[in-house]
C-alpha cells in the first residue's frame, strides 16, 4: 500500500472510531500533526500508527487533542473582543427577547466561551440590569471530550490570561492557582461535545463565534459549512471569525459586515 493510500486509510480509521470528520480538514495540517506523533511513539507509517492507535486507547486522545489544534486563550485578539462589546452586545441587551443564545464553536477548553459570557455580564453589571444576565445562554462546542471535561471545570492557569484585562481578571476569576471562572458566570455556559463538520447546529442563535476554525478546513468544506452558520442564525445574528478568516463565494451575500476588521459579520 502507497504512503497516500495508507494516510487515507488512517483517516478513514479516525473517522470509524471517534466518529472524527478529518476528511474535510486541509491535508498539509493533518499531516504534519499526525507525523509529530509518529516520531512521538518511534514507529514510520501511518499502517503502524493505526496499530498503536488498536493497541492503545490514550494515543487517540492524544492524537484528537493535536489534530483540533487546541490553541486558546481567555480574550484572544482582545481587539475582537472590544468589537463584540462595542457592537454586539448592546444591540442583542436592548432586545426585548427572553433568551440570547450564543455559540462558541471549537470551544477548546472554555476560553472563548467564558470570555463571551463575561462581556455579557460585564454589560448587564454597568447598566444595572443583573437579573437579566440569566437570560445569556452561552454555548461551547468541540470534538475533543478532554478539552470538554477542563471546559466543565472552568479552571485557568496563568499563560491563559496573557490577553485578559486585568480588571476583568480581578473581577471574574478566583485568587487561587489555578483560578476558577466565578459561579455566575459559569452557571451561564454549558459545554457538550458536536463535531460543527457532522452535526447539526444548535438553531436558533443570537451570536456565533467560530473563530480560528474554518482556516483548517478545505475548501469546498468551508463553502458547505458557512451557509449552515447563517441557518442556524436568528434573524440579524451575528457570525465572528478569527482575524484570518474570510467570506467567499455564496456567504458573502449571506451577511453583511459590522466590523470587517474584527470579523464581526451580521447574518442578512
Amino acid at each position: 500500500m502507497t504512503d497516500d493510500a495508507q494516510f487515507r486509510a488512517l483517516l478513514g480509521k479516525i473517522a470509524r472510531d471517534r466518529a472524527f470528520a478529518c476528511a474535510h480538514y486541509k491535508d498539509t495540517c493533518l499531516r504534519r500533526r499526525i507525523a509529530a506523533r509518529l516520531r512521538a511513539r518511534g514507529v514510520h507509517s501511518y499502517a503502524e500508527y493505526a496499530q498503536v492507535l488498536d493497541a492503545d486507547a490514550g494515543e487517540y486522545d492524544t492524537l484528537i487533542d493535536a489534530l483540533t489544534i487546541n490553541v486558546t486563550r481567555l480574550f484572544r485578539n482582545w481587539e475582537t473582543y472590544a468589537a463584540v462589546a462595542r457592537t454586539v452586545i448592546p444591540a442583542l441587551w436592548a432586545q426585548p427577547a427572553p433568551s440570547i443564545h450564543v455559540w462558541s464553536a471549537g470551544c477548546a477548553t472554555g476560553d472563548e466561551a467564558y470570555s463571551l459570557a463575561i462581556l455579557f455580564h460585564r454589560h448587564a453589571t454597568r447598566l444595572g440590569q443583573m437579573g437579566r444576565a440569566s437570560r445569556v445562554r452561552v454555548l461551547g462546542t468541540d470534538i475533543d471530550r478532554a478539552s470538554l471535561a477542563a471546559a466543565e471545570r472552568g479552571s485557568f492557569t496563568e499563560p491563559a490570561f496573557a490577553e485578559t484585562p486585568p480588571e476583568l481578571r480581578a473581577a471574574y476569576f478566583s485568587h487561587t492557582t489555578p483560578a476558577r471562572i466565578v459561579p455566575t458566570v459559569h452557571a451561564m455556559t454549558r459545554f457538550e461535545r458536536r463535531d460543527i463538520l457532522s452535526d447539526p447546529p444548535p438553531p436558533n442563535q443570537h451570536v456565533i463565534c467560530c473563530r480560528n476554525v474554518i482556516i483548517y478546513f478545505q475548501r469546498a468544506a468551508q463553502e458547505e459549512l458557512l451557509p449552515r452558520l447563517h441557518a442556524a442564525l436568528v434573524p440579524n445574528g451575528y457570525l465572528v471569525l478569527g482575524k484570518v478568516e474570510m467570506l467567499f463565494g455564496a456567504a458573502r451575500s449571506l451577511f453583511a459586515p459590522v466590523d470587517a476588521r474584527a470579523r464581526v459579520f451580521q447574518r442578512i
